[in-house]
């Protein structure tokens, strides 16, 4: 019998794991490195929760209840999904600096990177969410439901947040230079945030917003957020909408769609923009 053992490939799954994990922990030693994206990406949420709860908390009212804990799932919604576009932003910037280049010379899976891209998101996103509840609880915003209600919330947002990632991730590889991607989430993210009832009624909107509001994925987010931490304002008119009836069925379905539908497409167009 030969004394050289014969090594046995590894499994294609563990292989793909491991890829996964090491691009993640490239991504978070990057965000080691440079802190001023952990630094400005936690200031960002305690900027709008003390903006909107101490500038519009006189001017909107919101009967049963206080603005501050009607607006606190609107800033969650809306710094998590803010949050998830620094992978587009992120992949643009790897095009242009060559990096991807550099990942393809390696026997690694090409889904790699985008998982090690959106992990990286998903950690940014849970600081944040961990310092805007800080900051809510020093404003005022409590959490009324019960402790497995609460995680639910967070869960859910932070589902609907790393999902949303590979969207980003899928736009940063199909625009031209790092510089377009702002201004390309800008003019996605705009209208679903604030055309929504994170920071207003929606039945408060006129007609076509008001419609807009009603089916627009953000809402169900927020409104799911309101639901499961337990501040939606007591004797609160059920909506007409069957998006803002059944919030977060809505958001798993949003969340199944995103990723069915674009983590294909941003693992075929990471095939494609290395392979040039």
């Amino acid at each position: 019998m030969s004394s050289i053992e014969r090594v046995r490939p590894a499994s294609p799954l563990l292989d793909w794991v491991s890829d996964g994990w090491i691009t993640t922990r490239r991504n978070l030693i990057k965000i080691k490195r440079v802190p001023d994206i952990l630094v400005f990406t936690t200031l960002q949420p305690i900027m709008f929760v003390l903006l909107f709860s101490y500038v519009y908390a006189g001017v909107i009212t919101i009967p049963g209840s206080t603005y501050a804990e009607f607006i606190m799932a609107g800033i969650f919604a809306q710094t998590v999904v803010f949050g998830s576009t620094y992978s587009g932003s992120a992949m643009a910037q790897d095009l242009k600096d060559g990096i991807i280049d550099r990942f393809r010379t390696l026997p690694m899976s090409p889904s790699a990177v985008l998982i090690g891209r959106t992990n990286g998101d998903l950690l940014i996103n849970s600081i944040s969410m961990v310092v805007m509840m800080l900051t809510g609880l020093i404003v005022g915003w409590r959490i009324r439901s019960s402790f497995l209600e609460g995680l639910a919330g967070v869960v859910l947002l932070l589902l609907f947040a790393y999902a949303f990632s590979w969207v980003m991730a899928f736009v940063g590889m199909s625009v031209r230079s790092p510089e377009v991607i702002n201004n390309v989430a800008f003019l996605i993210l705009f209208p679903l945030t604030f055309i929504s009832n994170a920071f207003v009624p929606a039945e408060s909107l006129p007609g076509p917003l008001q419609t807009f509001a009603e089916y627009n994925p953000v809402s169900a987010l927020v409104e799911s957020a309101r639901l499961l931490f337990g501040n939606i304002p007591p004797n609160t008119p059920e909506p007409d909408a069957w998006t803002l009836q059944n919030p977060v069925i809505t958001v798993l379905i949003g969340v199944a769609i995103m990723l069915v539908v674009f983590v294909p497409l941003a693992i075929r167009k990471f095939a494609q923009v290395s392979s040039r």
